[in-house]
């Protein structure tokens, strides 16, 4: 344990796996996931849904930083911890502040300059700590100091978004994160390539990210339900909302992540580095996305069900925004499944392409729906979706 206390970065192994200290470091970025939960469901509609897709970009992004950082070396030696703990600590306000992250009219610029200051914060310690493990790595250090680039043009958006607001802050909030920061870092990946040290690691770590916030979707749940869990309408929704979560679960943890883990591990130099930054940093999120969208739609369910007894016992009709939120998320997740598994082993599961048409049909007819059936047929698709995979699937020949 000697080596914990060292100021200069240790490099990991290809064997090296996720430490305690990521885990707590990546426990942040959840509770930050929660707040943009509760931020779309104060008055959810299609713009708030909006904002709360870039929010989740300007998490996203600084996690993958992250994960690829703790790849090269240890993440709890010495400067490399103590920086981390900064980015936690920034990443923890920007939480505190993001229900109140969009400016409208002449409200104060408060919340709004706090969560682009932490973000600055975090993109800018990523930049520091990255040119402190390149060491006599030119090539890697000529990578980062590229990388400069796209990050610094990225937080003039962000910056004036602060200032104007409303529909330009969205506007230029997008921009900021997806069109520079994502985008552009994409670029540099390509024709340079970040080595991947251990591909184990990172095929755990986002894994690990994944199933955490699985979690916080059933926290979503209890978030709905409120003191009526025990009204038959109200549990029957809450078992509905876990049987999704497991359903999505399943999916990823039983047939596509250890094929796919292991697909990326036979890979070498450049190849191995495009592939997780494709299958693991971009396509994630398209996974993390579909489960707190989900996580949304649930809670909205829950509190259908509840505020409506006696009237519609099995709760009212959604909204649109609702329903888009609830069938949307799986539609998201799903796609993100397919992406994953095309990229990583190259198959295709026709069933769950399938599975995303018939979602997309359903949206419109279960926004005419009692709540509490709109959830049952979503939880019925994904179940038939289990069920056919864990006949038909043969994982041993989709790693190949």
């Amino acid at each position: 344990m000697r080596h914990i206390f060292r100021s200069r970065p240790v490099p990991t192994e290809e064997t090296h796996r996720v430490t305690a200290f990521e885990v707590f470091f990546d426990l942040v970025f959840v509770f930050a996931f929660t707040r943009v939960i509760s931020f779309m469901a104060q008055s959810p509609s299609p713009l708030v849904l909006g904002h709360g897709l870039v929010l989740l970009l300007l998490l996203w992004w600084p996690f993958t930083s992250y994960v690829w950082l703790a790849n090269q070396v240890r993440a709890d030696v010495g400067l490399v911890r103590a920086g981390m703990l900064v980015v936690m600590a920034a990443i923890f306000v920007a939480a505190l502040v993001l229900p109140d992250a969009w400016r409208h009219g002449n409200q104060p610029v408060r919340a709004p300059l706090i969560l682009a200051l932490a973000y600055i914060v975090v993109r800018a310690m990523f930049l520091a700590l990255s040119l402190h493990i390149s060491g006599g790595n030119r090539r890697l250090r000529v990578q980062v100091l590229l990388l400069t680039i796209p990050t610094a043009l990225g937080w003039l958006p962000l910056l004036l978004g602060v200032v104007l607001g409303g529909a330009a802050q969205t506007v230029l909030w997008a921009v900021a994160f997806l069109v520079i920061d994502v985008v552009g870092s994409r670029i540099i990946v390509a024709f340079g390539g970040f080595p991947l040290r251990s591909p184990s690691h990172g095929a755990e770590r986002y894994g690990l990210v994944l199933i955490i916030a699985l979690g916080v979707s059933l926290t979503s749940v209890g978030a709905g339900a409120g003191s009526a869990v025990t009204r038959w309408p109200v549990l029957t929704a809450a078992l509905l909302g876990l049987t999704a979560a497991v359903c999505l679960w399943w999916l990823y943890f039983e047939n596509a992540a250890s094929p796919a883990g292991k697909a990326l591990a036979r890979l070498r130099d450049r190849g191995r580095a495009t592939t997780a930054a494709d299958a693991y940093a971009l396509n994630h999120f398209l996974l993390i996305a579909g489960v707190i969208y989900l996580a949304l739609g649930t809670e909205q369910v829950l509190g259908h069900v509840t505020h409506n007894q006696p009237r519609h016992p099995t709760g009212a009709p959604l909204g649109w925004t609702a329903t888009a939120a609830l069938y949307g998320g799986v539609v998201l997740y799903l796609t993100g499944r397919v992406l994953f598994l095309r990229l990583t082993v190259r198959h295709t599961p026709r069933a769950q392409v399938l599975a995303v048409g018939v979602v997309l049909v359903l949206l419109p007819i279960a926004r005419n729906l009692p709540t509490l059936v709109a959830l049952g047929v979503l939880s019925t698709v994904l179940v038939a979706l289990v069920c056919y995979e864990r006949i038909t699937w043969e994982p041993t020949a989709a790693a190949r």
